[in-house]
């Protein structure tokens, strides 16, 4: 399954690579996440807005970032392993997904894809949930279960999750049984301090914000973080970032753009954290 367009070549190595992945199949509320790769590009090319990342990085062409459309992803039941081949493509020729989801269950065959090249990989985790069920409605894949599926198959050396604000107890027994580490959320106190150790794949759940600043989600919770506050987050991230993804942002739940606008300024941070870092 290759992810370029037929007789183009590959982005040079080290670019960073926006994909579609538009997979809800495993969403165990409300359906949707699979139409947000093309609303969220829709909003990061708007007119009211530019290209340019707070720390500098122009994302204009030729800038390193490149954008090669969604997965062409067939019938359901074969989603996660179509996932994991794409993007090992990917990697193959040394290029650095930023996946745009797409519910949180495809993080999981993304991450596979990286146990050959990223042995020691970090997982940086914002999210409102855990996501850590062994098996949700009697699914493993569930967007519930990506986290535990990473961990048991240790794919991940560390997994740190920033923003849990709705873990039952089943939850944190699996984080007490895979050494998952909780932070604290930004506070009055100041901003989380990140001790990360290279490298790093990052994986934004849009529930991470509060329902104040993004609606658009399929499982709101109130009492979340600020688009400031992971914005800050992302620029304390000192080591080199491989991969990440943005997931769980459901236009069909969107108020006046909020949501998705959100998604495109994140991306915009989140890839050029990753070209300054290298």
């Amino acid at each position: 399954m290759s992810c370029f367009l037929p007789n183009t070549d590959p982005p040079a190595a080290g670019s960073v690579v926006v994909v579609g992945v538009p997979v809800d199949e495993n969403s165990s509320f409300l359906r949707g996440a699979a139409r947000a790769p093309d609303i969220i590009r829709k909003a990061l090319h708007a007119e009211s807005s530019n290209l340019c990342a707070e720390n500098g990085i122009e994302l204009a062409a030729g800038s390193g970032l490149v954008d090669i459309g969604n997965l062409d992803i067939g019938p359901a039941g074969g989603a996660n392993e179509q996932i994991t081949t794409a993007v090992t493509g990917l990697l193959a020729h040394q290029l650095r997904p930023v996946a745009l989801g797409g519910d949180h269950s495809i993080t999981f065959p993304i991450i596979r894809s990286f146990a050959a090249t990223h042995p020691s990989l970090t997982v940086l985790q914002l999210d409102a949930h855990p996501d850590l069920y062994d098996s949700y409605d009697g699914n493993r894949f569930s967007h519930a279960c990506p986290f535990a599926r990473i961990m048991e198959e240790n794919l991940a050396r560390r997994l740190v999750q920033i923003g849990i604000r709705a873990m039952n107890t089943p939850q944190r027994q699996q984080a007490q049984r895979f050494g998952v580490e909780t932070m604290e959320m930004c506070t009055h106190r100041g901003p989380v301090e990140l001790q990360l150790s290279g490298p790093v794949y990052v994986s934004i759940d849009m529930d991470v914000l509060d329902p104040a600043f993004a609606p658009g989600v399929s499982h709101p919770e109130p009492g979340g973080l600020s688009p400031r506050e992971v914005i800050d987050i992302i620029h304390r991230i000192r080591v080199p970032i491989v991969g990440a993804d943005i997931v769980e942002c459901n236009p069909e739940r969107d108020l006046g753009e909020m949501t998705v606008r959100t998604a495109a300024k994140l991306l915009k941070e989140i890839a050029g954290a990753m070209l300054k870092n290298g």
